[in-house]
């Protein structure tokens, strides 16, 4: 017996080779600082991506300084100052209550780009945690996960909103859980073929082989190869989520008077397009603003995170 411990010796050093080689350039922890330094050296050239980056970080920045940037509260009515042209008092005049415009743009920058924020992520967990189990488990559990997601994907996505927060009412957080329930499918799907090839790779089988747990496999080997691309698509969704969430509240389907939100602005000054048209431009530009910078910052996580790229291809064979 003593003659074969040198031979299981060998076998689980051979496992655990086979574990770390399959780790490959996402698993390994400094192999996977370096590969994200390289998706950040790669991103950093793209001009565009910059240009989104930079917009991003100052439409943050409003939002959480909005109480100490704002020159007026964005709620105070004064019926005397109604519909004022942009002038040196009110750089971007005011409604037809009197509210200052500039104002309430600056606080409506929190709700335009936290709630598609909270949407996002929801969404994210969600289609994850799906695609995930649906991959890994396969057999029943990935039939009856993945009979739900063709279930869900033969509703059109702006229907089933409009049915639920018909349900549920009118009003931000009914329209926050309505979109975050008709917005997973996209990720479970992406994710479950992910799932599916990872886990046949020889270092899954390593894995289990040393007695790794179905839960330890998941989080540790095959969430992080899947980061990327998850990454990737949240960003680009972000744009969808912002139009989304903003249409709804021109319906008068998500924030309500008097909450300032980009999609209420727009649905409050509908009716002045040709008297004040300066309340409709002004939040239609800051949501295409947005939109156009989270598109910009997509469009260049997309190229630097391209394994057929130069640059991300010779890291991936290295």
């Amino acid at each position: 017996m003593s003659g074969s411990d040198p031979d299981i010796k060998n076998v689980w050093q051979k496992l655990e080779q086979i574990l770390r080689r399959g780790r490959g350039p996402v698993l390994a922890v400094d192999e996977s600082a370096s590969l994200w330094r390289q998706y950040s050296h790669d991103l950093c050239k793209d001009p565009l991506a910059m240009v989104g980056l930079a917009i991003l970080v100052l439409l943050i920045s409003i939002a959480v300084l909005a109480p100490y940037i704002a020159p007026y509260d964005p709620d105070a009515i004064e019926i005397s100052r109604r519909l004022q042209w942009p002038n040196q008092d009110h750089l971007l005049g005011t409604d037809k209550f009197g509210r200052d415009v500039l104002s309430r743009i600056i606080f409506g920058a929190r709700l335009s780009l936290l709630m598609p924020a909270i949407i996002v992520v929801i969404s994210l967990t969600i289609g994850t945690t799906v695609g995930l189990l649906s991959g890994f488990k396969g057999g029943l559990v990935d039939s009856l996960l993945m009979r739900v997601v063709d279930i869900k994907s033969s509703f059109p996505g702006l229907l089933l909103t409009l049915a639920i927060i018909g349900m549920l009412g009118p009003g931000l957080f009914n329209a926050v859980i309505a979109m975050s329930i008709s917005g997973w499918t996209g990720y479970a799907r992406i994710i479950r073929g992910m799932t599916l090839s990872f886990r046949e790779m020889e270092f899954i089988e390593a894995a289990k082989c040393l007695g790794a747990s179905d839960r330890y496999i998941l989080i540790k080997h095959i969430l992080p190869n899947v980061v990327s691309p998850v990454v990737l698509l949240a960003t680009l969704n972000m744009a969808g989520a912002i139009l989304s969430l903003a249409g709804l509240g021109f319906l008068g389907l998500g924030a309500q008077p008097p909450t300032a939100e980009w999609g209420s602005m727009l649905s409050d000054s509908q009716g002045l397009i040709f008297s004040a048209p300066y309340l409709i431009f002004i939040p239609g530009i800051a949501i295409m603003i947005t939109v156009l910078a989270f598109n910009l910052l997509g469009d260049g996580l997309r190229d630097a995170m391209d394994p057929k790229s130069g640059g991300m291809a010779d890291e991936m064979r290295g």
